[in-house]
C-alpha cells in the first residue's frame, strides 16, 4: 500500500469520525431543545416568553450541561482507573497488555 493510499484513507477516516461527533453533537442539541422546552415552555397565547420561561430554559440549559460535563468528567476517570488496574493486573502477571 502507498503512502498516498494510507494518507487518502486517513484523511476519509477523519472525515468520518467528524461527521459521526457533528451528528452526535445535533442528537444532544435536539434532546436539550425539546426537553427544556418541554419542561418550561407554558404559555401558547402570546409570541412573546415570559421572564419565568427565559429563567427556567436557562437554568435547564445550565444544568443539562453541567451534567453532561460532570458525566463525561466521571467517565474519563473510571477508564483511567480501569486502565490502571489491567496494568497493575499485568505486571503482577508478568507481562503487558499485546505481548
Amino acid at each position: 500500500m502507498s503512502n498516498l493510499d494510507v494518507s487518502s484513507m486517513s484523511e476519509q477516516i477523519q472525515a468520518e469520525v467528524q461527521v459521526k461527533q457533528f451528528r452526535d453533537f445535533l442528537v444532544q442539541y435536539n434532546k436539550l431543545s425539546e426537553n427544556c422546552f418541554n419542561d418550561c415552555v407554558w404559555d401558547f397565547t402570546s409570541r412573546n416568553i415570559r421572564n419565568n420561561e427565559d429563567t427556567c430554559v436557562t437554568n435547564c440549559v445550565e444544568k443539562y450541561t453541567k451534567v453532561t460535563q460532570r458525566i463525561s468528567e466521571r467517565f474519563q476517570e473510571i477508564q483511567l482507573l480501569t486502565n490502571e488496574n489491567a496494568m497493575a493486573v499485568s505486571q503482577k502477571l508478568g507481562k503487558l497488555p499485546g505481548q
